[in-house]
Parts: C-alpha cells; structure tokens; sequence
C-alpha cells in the first residue's frame, strides 16, 4: 500500500495458494503471524532481511519478522 515514516511498508496482510502469509513484495513470518494477526490486518512492517528460504525466494526475496498493527495505538 505505502511507505511511511512508522515504518518500511504498510499494508494487509494475505495469505497465496501456497499457504504463505505475505504483506506486498513481503513474506511474513509464519508461525508469527499465524499466532498474533489475522488475514486483511493492517501492519506496518518495521524491518526486513533477506528471505532465508530457497523454496519461497524466488517469489519473496524480501521477508520481515517485526512488523505490528497500523492501528494498533500502543
């Protein structure tokens, strides 16, 4: 959706065919996401590496394990 100054990306999070959660070009962690967000969620996504995993590289060579609400007011 954006860039913005609370954070690298802000947007929803969804999940492809294949079962991976992701938020844009980012592939979301898991097991994180999975325990504390659910589809359509706005996040802000505030760091990213580069995706670890050869299996989903090559759709997702960004991938990011912080990121929170974008309405969360904390």
């Amino acid at each position: 959706m954006s860039k913005d100054k609370k954070g690298i990306y802000t947007g929803i999070i969804e999940k492809d065919e294949k079962g991976n959660y992701f938020c844009g070009e980012y592939l979301l962690d898991y097991k994180y996401t999975e325990a504390n967000f659910n589809l359509g969620d706005e996040i802000n996504i505030k760091s990213v590496i580069e995706n670890p995993s050869d299996i989903s590289y090559n759709q997702y060579p960004k991938k990011s394990k912080i990121f929170f609400l974008a309405n969360d007011k904390k």
